[in-house]
């Protein structure tokens, strides 16, 4: 009984330890299947409290973060210079999961409509006994299929935090590694930080925005995805229509016409989208 109170007792402080705790993984991308040579990668940040965590990019999590500040200081008018201020980061999403069940949503934008989507799919892990050093951990493999693809991960129980990068938790341990059987999408743990004694974990949802939150299941995210991809540019024809005046700049600060722009726009993102056919969700396009 005695080995058992210190085995649980070294857990609870491994646990408080984690808490408030950031964990830094390396994500590196491949979203065009036909440019496999050209990988990307981002920062992402993977923030443990007890109530939860957050997942976001490093670098969108900051553009966004002044943009809020300087939309907050002129709350009169909408002007978008597009040549003053240029998001960073390829990653626009970010991913909450609220312990103790694990309950997941995950937060993004479709033109100008920003959505809480509804995680109920479960990744059902089978864990093999092969083990690997990776990084400063000793790691043990898992193998699961989610989102349209097949998964290898490490975990480790040197952290017992049943969490990991995106959406993926439920091992015992955190996930330190993981990456699909293409290749194309891949989180690796380079390090970790403790958050400052007054961090407070605050969800998406709460913070001040707009437009009113749509929170919505899977299968209508699908849909709604499905039609951004075929029309990107619908909100925006929308806003047009309906007369409303969205000013638009270059990087000269010259004003553009709002038609022109748009049509100049929707090219753009049509293009875009064409190469994004490789997302890490494959089950979203397919």
């Amino acid at each position: 009984m005695k080995k058992v109170i210190i085995l649980f007792s070294l857990i609870m402080a491994v646990m408080a330890n984690a808490q408030n705790q950031r964990f830094i993984y390396e994500y590196k991308f491949i979203t065009d299947s036909t440019a496999r040579d050209k990988q990307e990668t981002e920062t992402m940040y993977l923030e443990v409290a007890s109530k939860g965590s957050k997942f976001y990019s490093k670098d969108y999590f900051q553009s966004d973060s002044t943009m809020q500040t300087m939309v907050a200081k002129d709350t009169q008018s909408l002007n978008i210079n597009l040549g003053n201020f240029k998001f960073k980061g390829k990653i626009r999403y970010n991913i909450e999961k609220m312990y103790p069940d694990y309950s997941t949503n995950f937060f993004t934008t479709l033109g100008s409509d920003e959505y809480q989507v509804q995680e109920n799919r479960k990744q059902n892990w089978k864990i093999l006994p092969e083990k690997e050093k990776i990084g400063e951990f000793n790691a043990q493999k898992a193998v699961c299929d989610f989102a349209g693809r097949k998964w290898t991960a490490w975990f480790t129980t040197d952290l017992p935090i049943q969490d990991g990068p995106y959406k993926f938790y439920g091992l015992p341990g955190l996930i330190v590694k993981v990456e699909d059987n293409t290749h194309s999408h891949s989180f690796e743990l380079k390090g970790s930080k403790k958050l400052s004694s007054g961090y407070e974990w605050k969800s998406t949802k709460d913070k001040e925005r707009y437009n009113p939150l749509v929170t919505i299941n899977e299968a209508k995210f699908k849909k709604a995805l499905t039609d951004y991809r075929l029309d990107p540019m619908k909100s925006q024809k929308q806003m047009l229509a309906e007369g409303t005046i969205v000013e638009m700049r270059d990087s000269s600060g010259k004003v553009l016409d709002p038609v022109k722009a748009s049509r100049d726009q929707e090219t753009k993102a049509k293009a875009n989208i064409k190469r994004q056919n490789n997302i890490l969700e494959l089950d979203l396009i397919k």
